[in-house]
């Protein structure tokens, strides 16, 4: 496996760029594609990538994955054993307001992927889905065998997409593939949008957040480093097809979350309500038996201890 090289999309992201390292360290060779797109300041990526970026093990690419004469440079100049493929537009708000961009990157630039990985017969193909996809089910906790209802997003509908392209090629070409869908995933590094680094950050420097709906939403908050050794696990254990969640298993209602943050930043937090947006889904809750029996995997870390870690981090900036 480490004789060839692992290409990981997105890696400047939050999430790329702490698995990039974590390969890094581990001895793998990781080639890296990112267009360092500004849903977020790119600044934070270019902080991001300067832990890894002149390590002799790593190569990066600058640029997009709906560019197909970059992927074939790409697939030219490396050996590419393993694509682990994290790069999409993120957030669920944003794409109702730009759904055509979405399914450019997040559809589009899934299936350019795949198309370049079944030329160059790379044997194994890792995607990163999304808790998103399972919508407004009731039945709880959510299973990869769940029939999945109608998206409530362009963003949702976007990773349904893609994950079915995903099974599609690898029935196709045999190539080993693992879809993850991921469980909101927080800890140092964060997105800036999302609600764990949002209202730390706020509550710290005494800014007020929005409360949307009555606090009775829950979130399956999954730290980092969990869901980091979730795709290590993943890249040491090739599937023929396999939709596996990578979930904290523990539900957490947004009034308990906020009283958490108060509690590690040391902070009340200035609270501004305002109704339930449509595109938020009223819970996320993983089933994390499969990953538990065929990854040998299961989270870690609390939310507790996640979230001060996290203000760790912040008040360390």
């Amino acid at each position: 496996m480490k004789s060839k090289k692992i290409l990981v999309t997105g890696h400047a992201g939050f999430i790329g760029s702490s698995l990039t390292l974590r390969l890094l360290r581990d001895g793998y060779k990781v080639v890296g594609i990112d267009n360092y797109n500004d849903y977020y300041d790119v600044v934070a990526k270019e902080q991001n990538v300067r832990e890894f970026k002149n390590n002799s093990g790593f190569v990066e690419y600058r640029g997009d994955i709906r560019d197909k004469e970059l992927l074939k440079k790409v697939f030219k100049e490396q050996q590419i054993g393993t694509i682990i493929h994290l790069a999409a537009r993120a957030g669920v708000r944003p794409s109702l307001l730009n759904p055509e961009l979405y399914h450019e990157v997040n559809v589009g630039g899934t299936i350019n992927l795949l198309k370049v990985a079944k030329k160059n017969r790379v044997s194994q193909f890792i995607f990163a889905s999304s808790s998103s996809v399972y919508g407004n089910q009731e039945k709880t906790p959510f299973s990869e065998t769940d029939e999945l209802e109608e998206p409530v997003s362009p963003y949702a509908e976007t990773k349904m997409i893609a994950e079915k392209s995903c099974s599609h090629f690898a029935k196709e070409t045999g190539m080993a593939t693992t879809i993850l869908r991921f469980f909101t995933v927080y800890g140092p590094k964060g997105r800036p949008d999302m609600a764990p680094f949002l209202f730390c950050y706020k509550a710290l420097k005494g800014l007020p957040v929005t409360k949307f709906g009555d606090g009775s939403s829950s979130r399956d908050y999954t730290y980092i480093d969990d869901i980091v050794e979730g795709i290590i696990l993943s890249v040491k254990n090739p599937f023929d097809l396999e939709i596996i969640n990578l979930g904290n298993n523990t539900p957490v209602s947004l009034n308990q979350f906020i009283s958490l943050v108060e509690k590690v930043t040391g902070k009340k937090l200035k609270i501004i309500s305002r109704p339930r947006h449509p595109a938020d889904v009223v819970k996320t809750y993983a089933d994390i038996t499969k990953a538990k029996e065929l990854l040998g995997w299961k989270p870690k870390v609390s939310l507790n201890e996640g979230l001060k870690n996290l203000v760790n981090w912040l008040l360390s900036q």
